[in-house]
Order: structure tokens, then sequence, then C-alpha cells
């Protein structure tokens, strides 16, 4: 049974995140090299790619637990009503507990760690909109009672996250959550009624809160996506500017690992936000490919497990998780890259992070949990019933039915 259990997972994803994350770790050093030193004084050109180093064997760790953990275990109360009462309660001390950083009151810090509970609460909101809808099934059509109750946890979510303020990853877990919905099953008139509900509960939030979600910095990056950043260079499009730049030099073929220029104090946030221009500059169009090559595999091959997953649960959890990540990805790149306003989030296993890094680790153990058991569940329970047929006895006419053919 052991031997079974190991062969129905699925390596391809595990091979395609591992990829990532050591291709990740060298960016890492190659971005922060400079400005660990210049820019942040801390006294090491290593001490990023050191940090990273620790947070990929938690990560590793915390992979191995997850990906041998039956997913549907997770629909238990006891872990579902604790999951949701810790990511309100993360989220709420944050405004008490917080430490600001990039005009965002979004982390705790523990000595020279730190933790953000936006990222953990995005796979919080996945597992309970997964097991609420898949729960919910039989009656999900029935509007009060099957389709609204969940989405009043991912409008609270969403609005905790908005006002630290961190819109980016607000509008990264409200897009996943209505992935989710989007996939639940329910029919066109519930959907049309709860984007309905989510708009009006919107309205009063962003009339109270608005400035402070709506800070002059995040203006200004809106500003720059209509306008050319290369009009205020030096003030608010200078990020974006030196991403273009860092973007536009790289070419085919790139400068070479570790010979960039933007990232000698012209981008400084190079290994966490800017991390793809980074590589677009020192690796080309070869480096880019190769990230979002396993990030599209990683993503489909989600879908695809999902899709064949006959357990309504299972199946929500792997659209979730693989939607997150193709959601997440898509904002990064798009953001450096200028096709949509800058959001500043991390690309997935590539930026330098651990929380983000940890996060996408337990989701990825779910996903290939989900996959373990689709795979075994088709490959060698029907194998085990139609041997189990074989060795029944058949009636008679059948037995000379076979022996005449």
């Amino acid at each position: 049974m052991f031997k079974k259990i190991l062969k129905s997972y699925d390596y391809s994803l595990i091979a395609a995140m591992v990829m990532l994350s050591l291709f990740g770790l060298i960016m890492i050093y190659s971005a922060s090299m400079v400005s660990a030193v210049q820019y942040y004084n801390l006294g090491s050109s290593e001490y990023y790619y050191k940090k990273q180093i620790i947070n990929l064997f938690v990560a590793g760790f915390v992979f191995i637990m997850a990906a041998i953990f039956p997913y549907k275990a997770l629909l238990s109360k006891k872990i579902l009503v604790p999951m949701v009462g810790l990511s309100l309660l993360g989220l709420l001390g944050i405004f008490v507990l917080g430490h600001t950083a990039g005009n965002a009151q979004s982390w705790y810090h523990f000595g020279s760690s730190s933790l953000q509970p936006s990222e953990f609460v995005k796979l919080a909101v996945i597992v309970y909109l997964a097991a609420a809808y898949a729960k919910k099934q039989s009656y999900i059509n029935q509007f009060n009672k099957g389709a609204a109750p969940p989405i009043v946890y991912l409008i609270l979510v969403c609005g905790l996250v908005a006002v630290q303020p961190d819109f980016g990853t607000a509008a990264i877990i409200f897009l996943i959550g209505g992935t989710i919905i989007l996939c639940s099953g329910m029919n066109l008139r519930n959907l049309l009624r709860l984007a309905v509900m989510g708009l009006a509960a919107s309205i009063p939030v962003l009339l109270l809160l608005g400035g402070k979600i709506f800070t002059q910095k995040k203006i200004d990056r809106f500003l720059v996506f209509f306008h050319s950043p290369f009009a205020d260079e030096s003030g608010s499009g200078y990020q974006m500017s030196n991403s273009l730049i860092a973007i536009g030099s790289g070419g085919l073929k790139g400068l070479g690992l570790g010979q960039g220029v933007q990232k000698l104090g012209y981008l400084t946030d190079g290994h966490t936000d800017f991390i793809m221009a980074v590589i677009a500059e020192e690796l080309g169009v070869f480096g880019v490919g190769f990230v979002i090559l396993c990030l599209s595999y990683i993503v489909l091959r989600g879908i695809y497990i999902g899709l064949r997953c006959k357990d309504p649960f299972g199946s929500l959890l792997a659209i979730g998780i693989s939607g997150m990540i193709g959601i997440q990805s898509f904002i990064n790149i798009g953001g450096v890259s200028g096709v949509i306003p800058l959001t500043g989030v991390p690309l997935p296993f590539v930026s330098y992070g651990g929380s983000s890094l940890v996060q996408l680790a337990i989701s990825m153990g779910i996903l290939v949990n989900v996959s373990m058991f689709v795979r075994f569940e088709k490959v060698y329970k029907n194998k085990d019933e139609e041997v189990v047929a074989d060795m029944s006895p058949q009636p008679k006419n059948g037995f000379l039915q076979n022996r005449r053919g």
C-alpha cells in the first residue's frame, strides 16, 4: 500500500516547484548582493540569500507534512473553525501589534524575522470556501442558505487586508474567492446576486476608509500606469521606469547572470516584487520564459487535477490553489512590465519572502495530496476491483461462453 501511495504522487508538480524555488534562490542572491549592503545597510551581500535558504528548509518541511496529510481531514470543524478564527485574529492583531513597512502595516516582527498573516489568509480562504461550497452542493442554488453565507467571510477578510493598506493582496484574495465561487456549481442568477452583494458591501467601506486604502502612493501608481513612468522618472515613476529599463536591456539572451546594472542602486526591490525585471535583464527572454513555463505548468496541472477529481472539496481546493498561483503571477508580471497598474506582490516561488514561500509550500502540498488521491483511486482502486471481480465465482453459462470463445 505504501509503495502504491508513493507511486501516485505527482512528481512533475514537485519538480516544477523545486526548480522555481532553486532558480529563485540564485536570482535573489544576484538581485540583492549590492542593495543588501548599499541600500539596506545589512553588512553582508549574502544576507537575503542565507535567509532564503532557511525559508526553503522550512518550506520543504511543511510541504512534506501537507503532502502526506489527507486533504479530506480539512473538512473537519476541529480544523476549519480554528483556521477561520486565527485568520481573522491575525488580521485584527496587525492593527495593534503590526509593523509598518512600505507604507503598509502588514507584518508581525519577531526579532530579525517577520510574518505576514495575509499570505496565510489566502490559503484559509481557499480551504474555507472549498469546504463550505462542497458541503452545500445539494442546496447550493438556495441563495440564503447555500450561496450567500460563505461570502461574508470573504468580504470581511478583503476589507481587513485592504485597510492595512494592502490593496494588491486584498485584490488577490477577492479574485481567489471569485474563482472558487465561479467553479462551485451555483447557477448564473446566484452568481449575479453575489456580485451585487459584494458591490453593495464595498461601497460603505470605500466611503468610510477610502482615504486609508487609496493612499497617495497608490494613486500615483495608477497615474503612472495611465501616463509614461518616464514623465516623473525620479518621483512616482522611479521603480517602474527602472523596471522597464531592466527588461528592455536584457534582450534575448540577457547581460549574463550577475551582470545586471539596474540592481546597482537603481532597482532597490529587485529581490522581492521586481525580481522578474532582474531575471529579464540578466537572463533575457530565456530566463523569463523558463519562469513563465514552470508557473504555467503548475497552474494548468492544478486545474487538470481539479477537473479529474470527483470529490467536490478536492476539486475546489485544486482549482483554488492553482488559481491563486496564476492570479498572483499575472499581477506580479503584469505590474513589473507595465501591463497593469503596479501593486507590489511577490512572484510565487521566486521572490524573496518567508511567509509567501511557506504558504505556497503548504498549498502545493495540499494540491499534490489531492492529485495523489485522484491517481490512487483511478489506477490502483480500479485494478483492485478488477482483481476481485476476476477472483469471484462466475456463472456456469459465462464460463462455458468463455471456453467456447
